[in-house]
């Protein structure tokens, strides 16, 4: 049997995302995402939102960071990775997504509506894979539908 850790969430930005390096030179962006969720309880309807941090390496953290900020909408594909340490004397855990693959979701915050053609909903995206940075410096994808 092979093992699978494996995670893809859609959530919004609760703080704009933190971008620290090591002491050996490695970018680290670190961030958290809401990602609501609603059930059913008897007869009516509860919304609830679950927390989760997320980390990015390298390259493609330097990159997204100035466009991850509070209330972005993001799809965040990657693994689980628990940290453990020890801190007064208690062992302490933390899980974190480590990504690999992250999309910024939703309309281009830097158009204004007359010259935005999606009316202002959802189609605006960026992405960057881990092994590639954008090509470009306007790094900006508007789908005109």
């Amino acid at each position: 049997m092979v093992d699978l850790n494996h995670v893809t969430l859609i959530g919004r930005l609760t703080r704009d995302a933190e971008l620290k390096y090591t002491a050996s030179g490695q970018a680290v962006c670190k961030f958290s995402i809401a990602v609501n969720r609603r059930r059913k309880m008897g007869e009516q309807w509860i919304d609830e939102a679950n927390f989760f941090d997320i980390v990015v390496w390298g390259r493609q953290g330097e990159t997204l960071h100035q466009y991850l900020v509070k209330g972005k909408l993001v799809g965040v594909d990657g693994e689980l990775r628990q940290d453990r340490w020890e801190q007064d004397g208690q062992n302490r855990s933390k899980v974190e997504i480590i990504a690999s693959n992250l999309q910024l979701l939703g309309t281009n915050p830097g158009v204004s509506s007359s010259n935005n053609t999606s009316g202002g909903y959802g189609t605006y995206t960026e992405r960057v894979h881990e092994s590639q940075g954008p090509t470009d410096s306007s790094f900006v994808d508007d789908v005109p539908f």
